[in-house]
């Protein structure tokens, strides 16, 4: 199994190597290699079994290094980036041939991103490359946001887990990019829309392409227990649907008034939904080991970081 540690040059080295690890961020643990080296962005996709045709991010230590990957950066682009980097909001950009294309699916523009975690930084800061590190865990698996995610998941497939304890946001990045100049997201994320339109005004939303995805996390099904999953708007009738069945609750901000619920998740008695969301993935492992018949997980408040947590739940139940 992979050792957990708090030992940069441990990381460096492995990196060094081509060899893939997990770090950690403040939205989620990335699977992390050399973004610039073809041979160690193919070894992210075994490890995590993900198709090729899903694009990867790449994360840097300095906002200012994106002119070194990228071709150009829309004024709107520049604001968002002094708005919001170090930080949860991954760009889409047009890339230089100095990205590979395995790292991008071939396509022409790349996301990246500057993360805003201590160690990584410091660990991006010690490097002579930037890292693409989607999500550590199998594809389409429930993300993880602790090392013992990671260790459960793909613990037997890498080396090294550099721990930065419990990611802080709990939630991917959003993902924006630019059609003619206008900001267009692709994937919900931990920075809302109500905050990015108070820099940059109204966006456009394009969040799912199954086919040829231009950035992570645009798949229908994604972020999914195998536990069977269930959305619903009306809890009565979703568990009558299920009656007889051992049955899992995801909740906003309070537990439902049965004893024959065999087990109750809820992200925040306070109805914060920034807390909600930070421990959403967790929740869900947790779901996931009980040995259910289906998990039930009901509508968030639709606004804010609310909206995030709804299309992840969406899409886990696919």
């Amino acid at each position: 199994m992979a050792e957990i540690g708090k030992d940069i040059y441990k990381a460096i080295n492995y990196l060094n190597e081509n060899k893939p690890l997990a770090i950690p961020t403040e939205t989620v643990y990335g699977l992390a290699g050399n973004a610039l080296n073809e041979e160690a962005v193919r070894q992210i996709y075994t490890v995590k079994e993900r198709p090729l045709h899903n694009p990867l991010i790449v994360h840097m230590g300095i906002k200012d290094d994106i002119r070194k990957y990228v071709k150009e950066i829309p004024e709107k682009a520049h604001l968002l980036i002094d708005a919001f980097w170090p930080g949860p909001l991954t760009l889409l950009l047009p890339k230089k041939d100095i990205i590979p294309a395995i790292t991008t699916s071939g396509k022409p523009d790349v996301a990246i991103r500057v993360p805003d975690h201590p160690i990584t930084l410091e660990l991006l800061n010690h490097l002579q490359f930037p890292l693409a590190a989607p999500s550590a865990n199998p594809f389409g698996y429930i993300s993880p946001t602790m090392p013992q995610h990671v260790q459960q998941q793909i613990g037997d497939k890498i080396p090294y887990i550099l721990d930065g304890g419990i990611c802080d946001k709990g939630i991917e990045s959003t993902i924006l990019g630019f059609k003619d100049g206008e900001p267009v997201v692709y994937r919900l994320g931990a920075v809302t829309q109500e905050a990015l339109e108070r820099i940059v005004g109204t966006i456009q939303f394009i969040t799912k392409d199954n086919l040829a995805p231009v950035a992570p996390g645009m798949l229908s099904k994604h972020y999914s227990p195998t536990t069977h999953t269930v959305f619903t708007d009306d809890l009565n009738h979703t568990l009558a649907s299920y009656a007889e069945k051992r049955i899992g609750l995801l909740l906003f901000n309070r537990k439902y008034p049965s004893n024959d619920i065999i087990h109750q998740e809820v992200l925040s008695q306070h109805a914060d939904l920034d807390e909600a969301a930070h421990k959403l993935y967790a929740a869900l492992h947790r779901l996931d080991a009980c040995n259910l018949d289906v998990i039930i997980a009901e509508r968030f408040p639709d606004t804010g970081i609310g909206k995030t947590i709804n299309d992840k739940l969406e899409r886990a139940s696919k």
